[in-house]
């Protein structure tokens, strides 16, 4: 396990595909797996990494309240964000060549990250992002032309 304060967690409907999906797709990699019992898969327990660093967890709607975007007309109410160590260029590719729907095309941020958006094949929303450059707050403000509330934002 490693020590994140935060880790999100998304349904699928068919997680043994989505698993194999999101390795080829995003490149993540799987650090657990507990398949459920046999009369009931959607109980099973899935975690995975990007790169060796940070854990989403993956299920099944096991209960009323876990859904998959699928399984909802396509609404998410959260999605997920990356920070990725390598090339996002690179990665936004191997996405779209894995059947990736691309929203939001690689692009520079004012915050100093290059990001794009992606729908996987269920309809969950992910964002990949990239550090390039290291920006202040008040460049970031002067660029937005509005201030912004950031203590350790320098």
């Amino acid at each position: 396990m490693d020590d994140n304060a935060f880790t999100p967690s998304v349904c699928y409907h068919d997680r043994p595909a989505m698993l194999d999906w999101l390795e080829r797709a995003f490149g993540f990699e799987i650090t657990l797996a507990i398949d459920g019992p046999p009369d009931e898969p959607a109980m099973g327990h899935y975690e995975m990494s990007c790169a060796g660093v940070g854990r989403i967890m993956i299920s099944g709607e096991w209960a009323d309240w876990t859904r998959s975007p699928a399984g909802v007309g396509g609404s998410n109410t959260q999605w997920v964000h990356v920070q990725l160590p390598g090339d996002i260029d690179a990665h936004c590719a191997r996405a779209r060549a894995a059947g990736a729907r691309i929203v939001a095309e690689p692009d520079d941020q004012f915050y100093g990250d290059r990001t794009y958006r992606a729908v996987d094949p269920e309809g969950h929303h992910w964002t990949f992002a990239m550090h390039v450059r290291d920006v202040t707050r008040a460049e970031a403000e002067a660029t937005l032309g509005q201030s912004i509330s950031a203590p350790g934002w320098a």
